[in-house]
């Protein structure tokens, strides 16, 4: 493996608009592409291949690779602009690597089939509104498209603490600081700490990690600012959940009463195939905080959440999992044998028939 062979591999993927490419040791590098991972007619990686590529891409990021790699988190550009948000890892004792695409352009809500709601969510003066869902299912790329609605259209400054910063923005109608941890900040909790000195409307956390993240977060939160993150949560409720195991539990109750009071909403997304396999399509639970969704955060009445999602779809924008999944199906676009492989629901089928 050398530096011109790596770009080519690479430059391939980001044509092609794959989604990962893997390298790793005794196997040819694998592509992911519509959902299915695609093993390459090239050469073998050997040990070697893998360090060298490894210490290419910390090169990029101006550091040097460590000895005692376990795991890491870095980018990678193309002289193109091409990039690539990459997992280092180590995995019987050889380094691996995974380097997820990140497309050239951000798209719109329309362009990635978001609903139009996204652009009423971002217009909350201040707050907490949560991405979330599993790895590799749309929580970046959801997050950068919302963003830039917001630097589009309001005169906002935007700060972004990201590991590492994924898609690139410029300013527009608003001003964007992006910065990088290990890079330009140490952590995700100095980073908020300083950037309550630097005159934000508008801060994204690319990930609630650690209870001393969350707790900056929400302070961030409560103190005017719209905070935006994300998490690997199935739903709302979860998602919620999720927040308050990081507390002792003595200290859950004013965390619900403090979250209920600053939560905006939460959109939750996982990936799914059209019934031809042509498109990849994200299906999504979006939750607004109404009157009676506090109350439930509240109360800790997490189990009634979803269907005040139900019921606020006219109101307030708002849909379920389900409801989206049930859709999809009316419109023919997937299957029901799909959906309720995605469902977590036990009565989806009734459901569907309900709505028909």
């Amino acid at each position: 493996m050398d530096a011109k062979t790596l770009n080519q591999i690479l430059q391939i993927a980001f044509e092609k608009r794959v989604s990962d490419v893997h390298f790793e040791v005794d196997n040819p590098p694998f592509f992911r592409g519509r959902g299915q991972l695609i093993r390459s007619k090239l050469p073998i990686l050997t040990s070697q291949d893998t360090e060298f590529i490894a210490r290419k891409i910390m090169e990029r990021n101006s550091r040097s690779l460590p000895d005692d790699l376990t795991e890491l988190d870095a980018s990678y550009s193309l002289d193109n602009g091409g990039r690539f948000r990459v997992s280092l890892f180590r995995q019987r004792g050889h380094i691996g690597i995974v380097m997820r695409v990140i497309p050239p352009e951000i798209g719109s809500f329309k362009d990635l089939n978001l609903p139009a709601v996204l652009g009423d969510i971002v217009k909350a003066p201040n707050g907490l509104v949560l991405v979330t869902g599993p790895t590799g299912n749309g929580k970046s790329t959801t997050l950068a498209s919302m963003l830039q609605h917001i630097n589009e259209n309001f005169s906002y400054n935007i700060l972004t603490i990201e590991d590492p910063i994924e898609f690139l923005f410029s300013s527009k109608k608003g001003c964007i600081i992006q910065r990088e941890i290990g890079i330009d900040t140490d952590s995700f909790t100095s980073a908020l700490r300083a950037a309550l000195r630097m005159d934000p409307d508008v801060i994204m956390v690319g990930e609630m990690r650690d209870l001393e993240t969350i707790d900056a977060c929400i302070k961030a939160a409560e103190t005017g600012h719209l905070v935006f993150s994300t998490l690997h949560t199935q739903n709302a409720s979860s998602t919620i959940n999720r927040i308050l195991s990081y507390y002792p539990t003595d200290a859950q109750e004013n965390i619900r009463h403090r979250l209920a009071d600053i939560l905006v909403a939460t959109v939750s997304l996982r990936l799914i195939k059209d019934k031809k396999g042509e498109r990849i399509l994200p299906v999504i639970e979006v939750m607004r905080s109404t009157t009676t969704i506090q109350h439930c955060i509240k109360e800790g009445l997490l189990d009634e959440i979803e269907q005040h999602i139900e019921k606020g779809r006219v109101q307030y924008n708002m849909q379920s999992m389900d409801q989206h999944l049930i859709q999809l199906c009316q419109k023919e676009i997937i299957t029901i044998e799909q959906a309720k492989r995605l469902s977590h629901s036990m009565d989806l089928e009734r459901k569907l028939t309900f709505t028909r």
